[in-house]
């Protein structure tokens, strides 16, 4: 079968490529494939995720293991693709070169039979320019419930009842 997948920059301006590939590819096939098709060098670390429907990342599946003893990590060239997306799970997170952090969403949006004469993987179709930069992020920790509001208590730092030369 083949798997038509789009694939998206993580910014406020659509930037994407739809890819068609064999489902039984392993996923460093895939990253090769994303990688031209938006133009990159190819010679950086990468990394894909497994995520819910909310996009919330799960289990990494590396292009390398970096661990200094052998780890439980799940690579890109041992993992199909078939292996973590399909219609129950349609989505990944795709993250090239980790000081950059170019972050993508991975959907698939069709599976079909393969069709005779066509070199696959293959680019269906492509959208907007990579900028020269990756788009900036912004991490906010959210406080919990419980967490209360720690900005009235250190705005309150002068009330509190403690001996500042305890030693």
């Amino acid at each position: 079968m083949i798997y038509k997948i789009r694939i998206i920059l993580d910014a406020e301006e659509d930037i994407f490529r739809d890819i068609e590939i064999e489902d039984q590819s392993n996923l460093e096939d895939f990253h090769n494939a994303i990688t031209q098709a938006f133009g990159f060098e190819g010679s950086e670390m990468a990394s894909f995720y497994t995520c819910d429907e909310e996009w919330n990342q799960d289990e990494e599946i590396a292009l390398f293991d970096m661990s200094e003893s052998g780890s439980d990590i799940r690579l890109m060239n041992e993992t199909s693709l078939d292996d973590v997306m399909n219609e129950k799970s349609p989505k990944l997170i795709y993250v090239y070169d980790f000081f950059s952090m170019w972050t993508f969403f991975v959907e698939l949006a069709d599976i079909v039979e393969k069709e005779d004469g066509r070199v696959y993987p293959n680019v269906l179709f492509t959208f907007g320019e990579l900028p020269d930069a990756p788009p900036e992020k912004q991490f906010e920790a959210k406080p919990s419930d419980d967490e209360g509001d720690y900005d009235d208590l250190l705005d309150s730092y002068d009330d509190m009842d403690f001996d500042e030369n305890w030693n």
